[in-house]
Parts: C-alpha cells; sequence; structure tokens
C-alpha cells in the first residue's frame, strides 16, 4: 500500500526561496505544519528564531525555546517549531519584551518588522470572503484563517452590512473585536503582497475592471511618486489615507 498523505519532511532545496537559510549547507529544513497561511507563504517559527532573529544556533535551541512557552503569535504561546507565520501576524518574544510583525518586503518577500508596545495589541486582516448565517447575522472569512461573526441588529437593514470582499479590519486579536473598518477604494492607503511588486505601499489612485473574464486592476502610487500597476488579489488596504502599520522602506 503506498504512503498516503504528504511527506512530513522537506528538503532545503525545494523550500520557498525566500526563507532565510542556505540552501546547500544541510539537506533536511522545518516544514509548515497546516495552519491559517500556505507553506509557500509563511515562514515556521523555528526558523524565525534561528534565522531571522538569531536567538538560537540551531533547530533544537528553537524548539526548546518554543517548549518553554516564550514565544507567542497573535497573543497566543506556541510551542510547535513547524507553526506557520504569515501576513500580518504579530510575534512576540516573552523576556525581550520585543515584538514582531510580519509584512510584505520588496526583496525579501516577507519579513519581520519590530513594532512599538501600541501597535502590537491588534493586526489587521483582509476579509476573503463573507456569508449571511443563521438569525442573518454576518460572518466575516478573514485571510489567516479566522472566521469572525459580526452581530447586527436588524437583519433585514442592508445599510448595517458595511464590510465587503477586499476590505481590511483592524482586530484586537486579544478580545475578538474590531477596532477599525478600511474599505478597499480609491484613496485608501494599501500594500501590494504579492506579484513583482511585491512591498510597494502607496494610495490606491484607479481601481479598474476592464471585462468580466479578468482580475479586478489596481494602480498605486507610492509616497515617492512611482505608480505602480498590480490586480486586486495582490492588494490589502491598511489604512486611510495613510498606514495604520509600520512598512518597509520602498
Amino acid at each position: 500500500m503506498g504512503r498516503m498523505g504528504e511527506s512530513k519532511h522537506l528538503k532545503r532545496h525545494v523550500s520557498p526561496a525566500f526563507w532565510p537559510i542556505h540552501r546547500k549547507e544541510k539537506v533536511w529544513t522545518v516544514k509548515p505544519s497546516p495552519g491559517p497561511h500556505p507553506k509557500d507563504r509563511c515562514i515556521p517559527l523555528a526558523v524565525i528564531l534561528r534565522d531571522l532573529l538569531g536567538l538560537a544556533k540551531t533547530a533544537r535551541e528553537a524548539k526548546l525555546i518554543l517548549a518553554e512557552g516564550k514565544v507567542k503569535v497573535d497573543g497566543k504561546v506556541r510551542r510547535d517549531g513547524s507553526f506557520p507565520v504569515g501576513l500580518m501576524d504579530v510575534v512576540e518574544i516573552a523576556g525581550l519584551n520585543k515584538a514582531y510583525r510580519m509584512v510584505p518586503h520588496p526583496k525579501e518577500f516577507l519579513t519581520l518588522l519590530e513594532v512599538d508596545g501600541s501597535e502590537k495589541n491588534f493586526k489587521l486582516c483582509k476579509i476573503l470572503n463573507k456569508t449571511t448565517v443563521k438569525g442573518g447575522h454576518i460572518q466575516l472569512n478573514l485571510h489567516d484563517g479566522r472566521n469572525l461573526l459580526v452581530r447586527v441588529a436588524d437583519p433585514t437593514k442592508p445599510e448595517e452590512d458595511i464590510y465587503r470582499t477586499g476590505d481590511t479590519i483592524k482586530l484586537d486579536y486579544l478580545r475578538n473585536e474590531i477596532l477599525a473598518h478600511y474599505p478597499f477604494k480609491v484613496g485608501a492607503y494599501a500594500v501590494v503582497t504579492g506579484g513583482k511588486n511585491v512591498g510597494v505601499h502607496g494610495v490606491i489612485e484607479a481601481v479598474e475592471k476592464p471585462n468580466p473574464l479578468v482580475e479586478t486592476l489596481v494602480k498605486i502610487k507610492s509616497s515617492s511618486g512611482a505608480e505602480y500597476n498590480t490586480i486586486s488579489r495582490y492588494v490589502m488596504v491598511v489604512g486611510e489615507g495613510k498606514p495604520e502599520i509600520r512598512l518597509p522602506e520602498v
């Protein structure tokens, strides 16, 4: 009988190119476990501690740090070295009083930026889909695997349903409460999360859909005045006129 399911191991030479590891130093690396982010858009916790933050010299040391419960992702203690950390996740290191957010980067695709005390208590989540559940309430399906229930006072009034697919919410992940809502529209501040312009951020200048058979095109103007074109699937709103979070310099 053949093997069922995917392999539990990952060789370095086939790991995502943006991982900060040496491809020919060793054969194997940490394979991301199934979780909130796909394996080609995340970095395992053990790799983050060892190769990005330099808190451990080996994967074994990284696992010992995790076993002591010193690392939190979005406010929850994570002890699995293969746990996938992806876009907008907040990583906290106990004892160091430091927190980092995973953000898009023009060269590194995904990287960690240190955040201050006020910024580490929330994260931005893109709405990928929404559904109406029993009672007329709204369920938002977010990019990090969360399903957030929004209770409306009167389901017969559509004006209460202000959320749209492609919008972004500012989420207090400790209380699971929405702090702010940023619509996907012209004038919003956004960052590119994929494609050749990944990491670029600026104000949305135009949103166009030439025909129903192609994806919506978005034009973004950076602070330097340069204009970039991408598709809506690669755009995440991060503020109204200005970013709500720290982003890499373009």
